[in-house]
């Protein structure tokens, strides 16, 4: 038997099955119409469009929840059981965060591994982080660091897929995996009128030509994230010319178009629509769903919500911080993103992922190969810069101090997340290349083990030393905290079962 939705504001089998076509034409409000903000373009790159799936078998799996999983609790450790997280933060640094400059310094190894930077103690006793690390190394006892984060790709898109979903990919399968937002948004739903899966804001292409791998695959366009940053203006971040010392501070919108009613469009006149819009379902029974339909229509529930929600609304107004608060984030990309992020968790949401990596301003912020085209300075200079790892030190502290102050780090679960690590030589430019055996993430709050930095590189930062955890690893233990089985299975929008992740267990000592 099929789980049904909980939540008052998922979609029915006939309103999600039955009712886009008519409404577009009936709904025009203002910035809520569904050619606005409410569709992201996720859906465009999905590889099923083209292919011979009937609209009827994706409306009825749109319509219908995920299947128990047939394997009882036998998971291989895979984690089952009550939920530790209430709300999780997925902290997407993409584009490969060097963890010598960061959160492994080895200021024993020869100069062109470790550089001219220092290293500094932590809250953690024989703990030490690179100098560019201050804010986080006063609060070491918060984290749970793995430094023996590792897998076997240096290939910046098969390597952000896997991290991304826990499943391993080919070029041909950059868009069929769903994120680890999707499958939390297939099994748990929307709640507090907020999507169950945010992107802040979204809008990170990875590239060249620009890749969107926000994507929900398998598991159906509905379920793609919310982006708050909708369509960006310049998905090739590789367009355009950067400045060799942009400035860090950025006053960035991140409230969603969809959230604002036109001058014309009082409250009251939306509501009648509203109800004028459910008339048209008994009308539109039979109409044949296509899956890029379905994507609008979910997006068209995420935006009534947010909407007509006036707590929802003002979730995603910055403007309302005080000014001490805000600076404490920075007053870059990043600290605004972090702090919508506590400020989502806040308002109820389940799962946001802040995304900052590729940026129309900064370029690859953390591919920093230092080649001639990316106008960069070496690594070790770009790392004091407001928009990289100064930056993402005091954002990053920001947060994880700003949920424990308000008591929501006990129900929070913070994951930092990045590809891989940079190479341990600094190459002959002054920067590090890919390096997928070895990079460092964290975890913090719902209750895991902090205060500890688990794993070990060796004195280059080469490789790990003993055992290594991939990424599937990281999102079983994610999955774990939300009380979801990572072994358990799901049917895609064809109907077909899939487990949630095919190899992966939870990282035991967290």
């Amino acid at each position: 038997m099929r789980e049904q939705p909980t939540d008052q504001w998922e979609l029915g089998p006939a309103a999600l099955r039955h009712s886009l076509l008519a409404r577009r034409d009936w709904l025009r409000v203002g910035a809520l119409t569904i050619a606005a903000q409410a569709v992201p373009a996720s859906w465009l790159a999905a590889p099923w469009l083209a292919g011979p799936s009937s609209g009827a078998a994706l409306g009825a799996e749109a319509a219908a929840g995920a299947k128990p999983s047939s394997e009882g609790s036998s998971n291989s450790g895979a984690g089952t059981g009550s939920a530790r997280a209430r709300s999780v933060v997925v902290l997407w640094m993409a584009g490969g965060v060097t963890h010598i400059d960061s959160f492994d310094p080895k200021p024993q190894a020869p100069v062109e591994v470790r550089g001219v930077l220092g290293d500094i103690a932590t809250s953690l006793p024989g703990v030490r982080f690179c100098e560019t690390m201050p804010r986080l190394a006063e609060m070491a006892h918060e984290l749970a660091v793995i430094r023996n984060f590792s897998h076997d790709s240096d290939d910046h898109l098969l390597s952000q897929v896997y991290t991304l979903s826990g499943r391993k990919v080919n070029q041909n399968q950059l868009f069929t995996e769903p994120n680890v937002g999707s499958v939390v948004s297939r099994l748990h739903g929307p709640r507090n009128g907020l999507p169950a899966y945010i992107a802040v804001p979204g809008i990170t292409r990875p590239g060249p030509p620009p890749h969107n791998l926000f994507v929900s695959g398998w598991l159906g366009s509905q379920h793609v994230p919310y982006c708050l940053g909708g369509l960006p203006e310049q998905p090739d971040f590789a367009v355009g010319e950067k400045l060799y010392d942009p400035p860090a501070e950025a006053d960035e919108s991140l409230s969603p178009a969809s959230t604002t009613l036109g001058a014309d469009v009082p409250l009251s006149r939306l509501s009648r629509r509203v109800e004028l819009r459910q008339s048209f379902d008994q009308a539109l029974r039979t109409l044949d769903r296509q899956d890029a339909m379905v994507a609008a229509e979910s997006r068209y529930q995420d935006a009534l919500r947010l909407l007509t929600t006036p707590s929802v609304r003002s979730a995603f107004d910055l403007s309302t911080e005080r000014p001490e608060v805000r600076e404490r984030y920075g007053r870059t990309k990043l600290g605004g993103r972090c702090l919508m992020a506590r400020r989502l968790v806040e308002a109820g949401a389940r799962f946001i992922l802040v995304d900052y990596g590729y940026d129309p301003d900064y370029g690859n912020v953390w591919d920093n190969h230092n080649a001639p085209v990316q106008n960069h300075p070496p690594i070790q200079k770009m790392v004091f810069r407001g928009y990289h790892l100064a930056g993402m030190d005091k954002a990053f502290a920001a947060l994880l101090g700003d949920l424990k102050e308000r008591g929501l780090l006990e129900t929070t679960l913070v994951v930092f997340l990045t590809e891989f690590g940079r190479t341990p030589k600094i190459n002959a430019n002054g920067g590090r290349d890919h390096w997928g055996k070895a990079g460092s993430i964290f975890l913090a709050g719902a209750k895991t083990r902090v205060g500890q930095v688990i794993g070990d590189t060796g004195p280059q930062a080469a490789a790990p030393t003993g055992h290594r955890y991939s990424p599937a690893d990281v999102l079983a233990t994610t999955y774990a905290a939300l009380g979801i089985d990572s072994r358990r299975v799901i049917h895609d929008f064809q109907d077909r079962p899939r487990l949630i992740l095919e190899e992966g267990r939870v990282i035991p000592e967290v």
